[in-house]
């Protein structure tokens, strides 16, 4: 550092200490970073780069940032992965010898953000700890802006590590190098970005744990999830620079706990977010999320990301749901008192670190407020578990109390400015602000006196930072002023400015009263802020009980509004579902009519089915829902069904959907290969395997075989339930040697109009997959399709096509059931719903009908189309039924639109 001025050789022994952050250098009211850390912002940030003598011959680079706009320049270099270190002057200017002193006073980091403007407020923002040790991998994750930690720990290997880390999706991560290797390697394959920091040793783990964490029991917990708490903590304690006081909890547990869902089986199921944008509209998130709060948001993604295996637990939920679920008046109290409570968790997390302001104390006293109307409607339930969490629900009035007592009404945003204490509160302060204000009034008497002594009206007397109070007369009127009567401060281009002895003396008195009172109103404030953080414990078991309260009623309301069942669980292994609907896509197709289907995995009666049928015909869709039915079961939230019987599913497996993997080199039948690797390995009796057209990917007779072995192993060695759809409809022999798998296909109807697919599950195997006429849906030219037509004929397959064919014949294959030939099966072969119906009505009840797939396809529009029938009297008036706003209506008014549709339709004969 030799030859640089003692300015930069201050900088650069700064940067030392944060060799892999951007250091953000405070000069003045401007944040300088200099060399490389310049050259990098400018880019990055898109400002300015300029240069800055340093004692050398050259000039260095150097760049800038406003300090009162920092945050926004700091937010997006971290959102780019970029690590910030804030160096501030932590001396008075005034009093320092030389350079001032400068130090970093925090790092901000991808996984430490505090500043809630830049995170979404339903998502967390976690930062994981890791560590390996004796073939044990632990993994602890924290959300600094709610103090949440986490801890488990898990056979070392990379699924386990895959699916952990798919619940928390941290966006930062600190461990050993071989730990932190499994984490970027299970990152890539999410598609995330993972900012990594190696920390090999933590120092000793017990007393950092101790530190940190007082109250909790270490010898009760395992060596590895020990070490990566410490690391974690330590790493916090180096960035934060400050005592963490919200962090002091930290909940265990160990995976076993949760249903197992890997990354494949969240994307295809569509969880949180859609396979096609990644967004969160149409996600079983999007659906189930009427949450009031953020940390109720935030809580039910916590949920549906691990679903229970603990039966007792399930069933709590349950209650709760079903208890808000009959009382619509109750649940709209609740629903409405909910809404005016803020977000808890990070305003306990702002107050905190000190960075809270007057208005977060007036948002966290105005919560607090509505904690009592919260549990009287709980108690008024009725419900045992709504009633334990009633009494739960600390107020906290004393806090609430305290607050209301010391702040304004309508504070301003900075705590440096006054008017944070509302009058009366503190004697002393009162008092300086009648000082003030008196000598205001005493500078508005003096003001008009002296025009009356002069005879100038215009004199005026103003205020600045730089002379304080002074007369002001312009120069037109300098004339008339008396001789000597003040004496000249400033001369300006059209005016003059004095002083007075007295004017000055009142300043004096003025200004030291003003400082004085802001200094004492912050004083004030910082105390009644200090004093709530040692409450942070009751605060954040409150919000924790909120955000579950927000979440059962947010479940309520679903299930109540899209007529949900509550399912009840079997004995151990049967799977039983009445009238399943998909509950995403009968969202999201609301209006049409949703065709329903049964599903029954029973030991007796078969654990596999094995759905063949056309493509578009809805097996991907009917696969899904019985998975997504197993997963609102067991978060505790009522299923789309006629009635559900479920066993606890321990895991699900899916491989639905064309996947390949550019980055790791593998194709989408190797990708595929793997996942059913996984299952073999992993899947037990408990599971659930979902496998769309398996075998494909490879050549017509390799595929089918992989396709048997896969199916028998799954019959043979696992014995767990599974849905497996293929278009091998050869495969439909396996019905006769396997005891344990039955045969089911998507039902069509042709005509002369067309090919419709009814969507209905039925009995037995189909041997054509319609996919020429799904080609000549999606628009390509009739050359092509008509060539492909020809093609199957010469091969010797029996094409299925509609009247575009050169003959106009539309040939129907005999083992695809139509809904005619599925009332004709024996009722223990077909389900019930269709086995109990006559033909006629069956095909009347589909007539006009059309659902959608899972994703919206040109191929779809068309089939709405051409299938769409003309709505009857009955159709309209349902339709304006579902226009109806009830809850405003007059019952005399609701009793006249009865009688009007009921006229209507006896008059039209329907």
């Amino acid at each position: 550092m030799a030859g640089y001025t003692p300015m930069m050789q201050q900088y650069l022994s700064v940067k030392e200490e944060a060799k892999d952050a951007l250091l953000f250098f405070r000069l003045g009211d401007f944040y300088e970073m200099f060399f490389e850390d310049a050259l990098t912002a400018s880019r990055e940030l898109e400002i300015t780069l300029t240069g800055r003598g340093a004692g050398q011959e050259e000039r260095i680079p150097m760049c800038g940032v406003p300090h009162h706009s920092a945050e926004g320049y700091i937010a997006r270099l971290v959102d780019k992965g970029y690590k910030v270190a804030i160096c501030e002057q932590v001396e008075d200017p005034k009093a320092a010898k030389g350079v001032v002193r400068r130090e970093i006073v925090r790092i901000v980091t991808p996984g430490t953000v505090m500043e809630t403007k830049s995170l979404a407020s339903g998502a967390n923002n976690f930062i994981v700890g890791a560590a390996e040790l004796a073939g044990r991998f632990g993994l602890a994750a924290c959300d600094l802006t709610t103090g949440e930690m986490y801890v488990t720990s898990f056979a070392a290997s990379a699924e386990p590590v895959k699916n952990e880390l798919n619940v928390y999706r941290p966006s930062e991560a600190v461990g050993d190098e071989r730990a932190l290797a499994i984490l970027e390697e299970a990152s890539r394959a999410s598609g995330r970005a993972l900012v990594t920091t190696v920390r090999s040793q933590a120092q000793e783990p017990g007393e950092r744990l101790a530190e940190q964490f007082p109250e909790e029991r270490w010898d009760r917990h395992e060596p590895v999830r020990k070490l990566a708490v410490a690391r974690l903590a330590e790493y916090l304690g180096e960035t934060q620079k400050r005592s963490l006081a919200h962090v002091r909890a930290v909940k265990s547990y160990d995976p076993q706990q949760f249903m197992a869902l890997d990354a494949f089986t969240r994307r295809n199921l569509e969880l949180t977010e859609t396979v096609r944008d990644r967004a969160r509209k149409g996600s079983l998130l999007w659906l189930l999320d009427r949450t009031r709060t953020a940390m109720g948001a935030r809580q039910l993604k916590r949920w549906i990301d691990q679903p229970l295996l603990d039966r007792d637990a399930a069933d709590e939920r349950l209650d709760a749901v079903e208890a808000l679920h009959g009382n619509w008046m109750l649940r709209e109290d609740l629903r409405a008192a909910l809404s005016e409570i803020y977000d808890l968790e990070r305003l306990v997390g702002r107050i905190a670190y000190g960075t809270a302001n007057a208005r977060d104390l007036n948002a966290l006293g105005a919560s607090l407020s509505r904690i009592p109307a919260l549990k009287a409607i709980c108690a008024e339930l009725g419900s045992g578990p709504l009633s334990a969490l009633s009494r739960s629900l600390d107020a906290c009035e004393d806090l609430a109390l305290s607050i209301a007592d010391a702040i304004a009404a309508e504070p301003p945003v900075s705590v440096r400015e006054g008017g944070l204490i509302r009058p009366g509160f503190h004697e002393r302060l009162d008092e300086l602000r009648e000082a003030s204000k008196n000598g205001k009034t005493w500078i508005a008497e003096l003001e008009r006196r002296e025009r009356e002594a002069t005879g100038i009206k215009s004199l005026k007397i103003g205020f600045n930072k730089v002379f304080g109070y002074y007369l002001e007369v312009t120069r037109a009127n300098l004339g008339t002023l008396p001789e000597g009567r003040y004496e000249r401060k400033q001369t300006l281009a059209n005016a003059e400015r004095y002083v007075t002895p007295e004017l000055k003396e009142k300043e004096s008195l003025i200004l030291e009263a003003e400082e004085r009172m802001v200094d004492l109103e912050y004083e004030l404030f910082a105390a009644l802020r200090d004093e709530i953080a040692l409450h942070i414990p009751r605060l954040q078991q409150l919000a924790e009980r909120v955000a579950s309260l927000d979440v059962l009623q947010s479940l309520a309301e679903v299930s109540a509004e899209r007529r949900y069942v509550r399912p009840t669980w079997s004995e151990g292994y049967d799977l039983n579902v009445s009238g399943g609907r998909h509950p995403v896509v009968e969202a999201v197709t609301e209006g049409s009519a949703y065709i329903l289907n049964d599903a029954s995995l029973t030991r007796e009666g078969g654990p596999i089915l094995l759905i063949t049928g056309p493509n578009m015909a809805g097996k991907s869709t009917y696969m899904r829902q019985v998975a997504m039915i197993c997963i609102m079961a067991q978060i505790g939230c009522f299923v789309p069904a006629a009635r559900a019987e479920l066993p606890m599913v321990d895991r699900i497996f899916t491989r639905i959907g064309a996947a390949d993997d550019l980055v790791g080199g593998q194709s989408t039948f190797m990708v595929e290969m793997k996942d059913i690797q996984i299952m073999t390995e992993q899947a037990t009796e408990r599971s659930l395997v979902i496998i769309d057209e398996l075998g494909r990917g490879t050549s017509t007779d390799e595929g089918m075989a992989i396709a048997q072995s896969v199916i028998e192993y799954v019959h043979d060695r696992i014995g767990c339930k599974a849905l497996v759809s293929t278009h091998y409809h050869e495969l439909a022999h396996l019905e006769e040697t396997l005891g344990g798998l039955r045969n089911g296909c998507m039902a069509v109807k042709e005509s002369a109009d067309g090919v419709t697919f009814l969507r209905k599950l039925v009995a037995g195997a189909a041997d054509s997959s319609y996919g020429i006429y799904c080609a000549q849906l999606a628009g390509l030219p009739d050359s092509i399709v008509q060539r492909a037509y020809g093609l199957l004929e010469a091969a010797g397959a029996t094409p299925s096509r509609t009247e575009s064919a050169p003959d106009g014949a539309v040939p129907s294959p005999a083992s695809v059931p139509t809904y005619a030939a599925a009332a004709s099966l024996p009722a223990q072969a077909a389900p019930a719903s269709v086995a109990e119906r006559e033909p006629t009505e069956l095909t009347a009840a589909v007539a006009g009908i059309q659902q959608l797939s899972m994703f919206e396809e040109a191929a779809a529009a068309a089939e709405a189309k051409s299938a769409k029938a003309r709505p009857s009297e009955a159709d309209k008036l349902l339709d304006k039924m579902r226009k109806l706003d009830v809850m405003r209506m007059t019952p005399l008014q609701a009793l006249e639109w009865l009688n009007d549709a009921r006229n209507q339709l006896i008059g039209k004969g329907d």
